[in-house]
C-alpha cells in the first residue's frame, strides 16, 4: 500500500506494458504485416489482463486479498456502475431503432438540394446521424457507400466526399447523448450530460460552421452533373429526434432512453421494419454489441484502483504540475493526456475511460468544472481519433470504398478532414481566452 499517497512512478508500469503490448502488436499487424485492420485483430481485454497481472506483481507488501479489495472499490464506484448501465440502455435503444435512418435522411437532404451542394449535405446528414445514433464508425459504415455513389454520379473528388462523412461523423460522436465517449467523460468526471453537451457545443459548433464553409467553398468551384437518389422513410427518425430533444432539455438519461426506445420499438413493428421476435433479437444484438466495451471499463476501472494505491496518480499530477500552470494549463495537461491515450490505443472510449480518473484529480487540483473537464476529455479524444491514419474510423471508410471496386489511402483523406482540425483550433481558442 501507499498510505502517504506519495507519487511513485514506477506505480505507471502496468499502463506502459498495456500500450507497448497493444500498439506494439498493432502496428505490427497493420503496417509490417499488412494484415487488414490489423489495429483491431488485437484482443484488448487480454492486453487489459497483462497490465492487471503486471500491477498485482508489484508492490509486494500489499497481500494478493487486499489488491483485490483494492480492484473492487475501482469497479463498485458509483459513476462506473451508471456508465455501465447507460451503455446498456444505448445498446439496447441502437438494437431497437435499427440503422436505416442514416439512408433515409442521406437521400431526402439529396433530394431537395442543389446538386453542387451534395458533398455540404453529406457533412450535414453525418453530423445529425451521428448525434442520433451515438457512433462515428456505425455513421461512416453507413453513409460511405452514399459517399462514393455521389462521388460517381456528381463529380466531386472521392476523398473530399469520405473525409465529410468522416468529420460530420466525429461532431456527433463529440455530442451524442449516446455516444460511448459521452456516457464515459461524463461518468469519469461525475456531470450531468446536458451540461456536458452545453459546454461541448459552443467549440464544436464554430469548427463545424467553419468545416462545412470551407466544403461549399470548394463544392462551388466544381462542374457537377447529378446526385444520386433512393427511398427515404422519415417516420424512422422519430426515435433519435426524441432522444435529441430529451437529452438537451436535461431530461434523465434514462428516462431519454427509455422514451427513445418505446417510440422506437412501435414504429418498427408498426412499419413492418421488424417482427416481435426480431425486436426482440435485436434487443439482444445492441446489449452484446456493447460487451466488450463494459469489460473493458470494468478492467480499466480495477486496473485504476491499483494505480491510485500505489501512488500513480500522483506522479502524473506531480509531473504535470512542473509543466502546466493554471486552469488553462490544466485543461491542456487534461487534453494531451487524453490525446496521448488515443494515439496509442486507437480507440477514444478506451482513452476516456484511462484518463478519466486522472483527469478528474487534475481537474480537482487546478479547480476545473466536471462538464469542462469531461468535454475537454471528450473533445480532445474526438480529434485524435478523427485524424490517425489507424483508426476504426479511417479503417472502415477505407475498407467501405474498397468492398465497392474504389482504393483509396488515408492519406488522400487526411489533408481533407476539416472538422476535427477546426475542432483543434476551436478548442485550444476556447482554453487561452476563456475568461471563465
Amino acid at each position: 500500500m501507499n498510505p502517504k499517497n506519495t507519487p511513485r512512478a514506477v506505480a505507471l508500469l502496468p499502463i506502459a506494458v498495456f500500450l507497448a503490448l497493444y500498439l506494439g502488436l498493432g502496428i505490427v499487424l497493420e503496417y509490417v504485416l499488412k494484415v487488414e485492420m490489423g489495429f483491431y485483430q488485437i484482443p484488448i481485454v487480454v492486453a487489459f489482463l497483462v497490465a492487471i497481472l503486471v500491477a498485482c506483481l508489484q508492490n509486494r507488501g500489499v497481500s494478493f486479498d487486499e489488491k483485490l479489495t483494492l480492484m473492487g472499490q475501482g469497479i463498485g464506484d458509483k459513476n462506473i456502475v451508471t456508465m455501465i448501465l447507460i451503455f446498456l440502455a444505448a445498446g439496447i435503444f441502437v438494437g431497437v431503432t435499427g440503422r436505416s435512418s442514416a439512408e433515409a435522411v442521406a437521400y431526402f437532404l439529396l433530394s431537395i438540394a442543389p446538386a453542387k451542394l451534395a458533398v455540404a449535405v453529406l457533412f450535414v446528414v453525418a453530423c445529425f446521424v451521428s448525434m442520433a445514433m451515438g457512433t462515428s464508425v456505425g455513421t461512416i459504415t453507413l453513409l460511405t457507400p452514399i459517399a462514393v455513389a455521389v462521388s460517381k454520379d456528381s463529380g466531386f473528388s472521392l476523398p473530399l466526399c469520405v473525409a465529410s462523412v468522416m468529420g460530420g461523423s466525429m461532431f456527433g460522436d463529440n455530442l451524442s447523448f449516446i455516444s460511448d465517449t459521452t456516457i464515459a467523460a461524463c461518468s469519469t468526471q461525475g456531470c450531468q450530460m446536458k451540461d456536458k453537451f452545453r459546454a461541448n457545443f459552443k467549440i464544436a459548433l464554430p469548427a463545424a460552421l467553419a468545416a462545412l464553409a470551407l466544403i461549399v467553398v470548394i463544392s462551388l468551384q466544381v462542374d457537377v452533373t447529378q446526385t444520386p437518389s433512393g427511398d427515404h422513410n422519415l417516420l424512422l427518425l422519430i426515435p433519435y429526434v426524441l432522444v435529441l430533444i430529451g437529452g438537451i432539455v436535461g431530461l434523465n438519461v434514462f428516462v431519454v432512453l427509455l422514451v427513445g426506445i418505446a417510440a422506437g420499438a412501435a414504429i418498427t413493428l408498426a412499419t413492418g421494419q421488424v417482427t416481435a421476435m426480431q425486436l426482440m433479437g435485436n434487443m439482444g444484438s445492441g446489449v452484446s454489441g456493447m460487451s466488450e466495451t463494459i469489460l473493458v471499463t470494468l478492467l480499466v476501472a480495477s486496473l485504476c484502483g491499483l494505480i491510485r494505491a500505489y501512488g500513480g496518480f500522483e506522479a502524473l499530477l506531480a509531473a504535470i504540475r512542473k509543466i502546466f500552470r493554471g486552469k488553462r494549463g490544466g485543461q491542456l495537461g487534461i487534453g494531451i493526456l487524453v490525446g496521448l491515450m488515443d494515439i496509442s490505443t486507437a480507440n477514444n472510449t478506451v482513452a476516456i475511460v484511462m484518463a478519466g480518473p486522472i483527469a478528474k484529480d487534475i481537474a480537482a487540483e487546478y479547480g476545473i468544472t466536471p462538464k469542462r473537464s469531461a468535454s475537454v476529455l471528450d473533445t480532445f479524444s474526438c480529434i485524435f481519433q478523427g485524424i490517425i491514419p489507424y483508426g476504426a474510423q479511417m479503417l472502415v471508410a477505407i475498407s467501405a470504398c474498397a468492398t465497392l471496386g474504389f482504393t483509396i489511402s488515408a492519406f488522400d483523406i487526411i489533408p481533407l478532414l476539416f472538422y476535427p482540425m477546426f475542432l483543434c483550433l476551436s478548442s485550444l481558442l476556447f482554453i487561452v481566452f476563456d475568461r471563465k
